[in-house]
């Protein structure tokens, strides 16, 4: 069976590893696909944009795809998978209505409250006077999110007016645009996705993502510089029990009665607080980056068996398995990412780097000749997997340590969240 990967990130890199494990899988195509391709046997990139429906209708019906894998959420919400299903064709993902979930702040945040799911009180605004007149009646710190979607960098926690007042004009710059001012929760962030044929849920293994840039949590959101999973040390088997009956299921209840049949994944992005709560601060419509880079090396089912069951409506009958152990991931960024950074720079050491036993996925690279080059923000994810975490951890640092990328950037305290001091007890490289 051939397969096809909408994407080119380090989470599409992740997917056709995943899938080309499978016995059914003879080739993966993967559109556009990275510098990573070359890099793996029967997997070919395709030069075709994921917001290229058409195009890729038309690839997918002359190469008789049997099942096409959506990463990114802009295709999702552009409406790629009610295109293939008008063509006939398999494909995994929500419909451009269910991709309302990620597509819309607002919209999920109505969702929510009208079904009594946990999530922190908001208020939706399109005037920037009426939003800055709100903020004279919210303490601080405030939360404002930009509608739509923002590739993880949409949302502002504001610690004074001064703050906040910057986020609104930004978010509310041109005509149409749209915000939420939100009450800010403390406690932990973690990751809880769930893969779901439009009848039941069946939940990942949680994870926890670095969204910040630097230690200690420090300097401007990110699409994410690293993740480990699983997050038990935050989520106990009896929290993760709650979060499928006060969250996911009744999120796929509220989808069902809108009319919507959500087939894919939900990920819900969770606030745990210090009392224990789960509070659900934002959906997302596929899976996670890097969240997947620690949670599919882990998964011991075939890939496409358990999305093929998704899209025939038998999810019902899939027991997911799990690898005992963790998986931690680092991310390697360009200088100057999240803003403006640097293309183009030579990258070198990957065999290294793979000898430690960690997975390379590649998320911003391009092939040119023999010659490795950066293309992206966010540009490799190393993997490690070890019977605990700090295991995990020494094996990922310990092949970020062997990459030549000059000028790279990396958090150096990833797992910090669940491991505390001992991150700073031969975990981490001195840097």
């Amino acid at each position: 069976m051939q397969a096809l990967v909408i994407g080119s990130g380090g989470r599409e890199h992740a997917l056709a590893w995943k899938l080309l494990q499978s016995p059914q899988i003879t080739r993966v195509y993967w559109a556009p696909g990275n510098g990573g391709a070359q890099q793996m046997p029967r997997c070919q990139s395709v030069a075709l944009a994921a917001t290229d429906i058409e195009g890729l209708v038309r690839f997918a019906t002359v190469q008789g795809i049997r099942l096409t894998v959506v990463g990114p959420e802009l295709p999702l919400v552009e409406g790629i998978v009610d295109a293939f299903q008008a063509a006939g064709l398999p494909i995994f993902g929500p419909s451009r209505a269910a991709a309302q979930l990620e597509g819309s702040k607002l919209w999920a945040k109505q969702l929510m409250q009208e079904a009594g799911i946990p999530t922190a009180p908001a208020v939706g605004f399109a005037d920037l006077s009426e939003a800055l007149a709100h903020l004279n009646s919210r303490s601080y710190p405030v939360v404002i999110k930009k509608d739509g979607l923002a590739a993880g960098k949409g949302v502002t926690v504001a610690h004074s007016r001064e703050e906040a007042v910057q986020a609104l004009e930004a978010a509310l710059a041109k005509p149409g645009d749209q915000v939420l001012i939100e009450e800010f929760l403390a406690g932990q962030e973690v990751s809880v996705l769930a893969l779901t044929d439009g009848q039941i849920c069946l939940l990942l293994l949680p994870a926890q993502d670095y969204k910040r840039l630097g230690d200690g949590d420090t300097g401007p959101n990110t699409g994410g510089m690293g993740a480990h999973a699983p997050a038990d040390h935050l989520v106990t088997p009896q929290l993760l029990a709650r979060i499928q009956a006060q969250v996911l299921d009744p999120t796929l209840q509220a989808l069902q009665q809108r009319g919507i049949r959500y087939q894919g994944v939900i990920y819900a992005g969770l606030m745990i607080t210090p009392d224990g709560d789960p509070y659900v601060l934002e959906y997302n419509c596929r899976f996670g980056d890097p969240e997947a880079q620690v949670i599919l090396p882990l998964l011991e089912n075939p890939l496409d068996e358990v999305l093929l069951a998704c899209l025939e409506g038998r999810l019902a009958e899939v027991q997911l398995k799990w690898k005992p152990g963790y998986a931690a991931c680092v991310v390697m960024a360009a200088p100057g990412y999240p803003d403006s950074y640097e293309r183009g720079i030579p990258i070198a050491g990957l065999e290294a780097a793979a000898a430690t036993g960690a997975l390379v996925f590649h998320a911003g690279t391009r092939q040119v000749g023999k010659q490795l080059l950066s293309e992206g923000g966010r540009v490799l994810c190393l993997t490690g997997q070890g019977a605990t975490l700090a295991e995990a951890l020494r094996q990922a640092y310990a092949a970020v340590e062997q990459v030549q990328f000059p000028k790279a950037h990396y958090r150096s305290d990833i797992g910090s969240r669940a491991l505390g001091p001992a991150v700073r007890q031969g975990v981490m490289p001195a840097q």
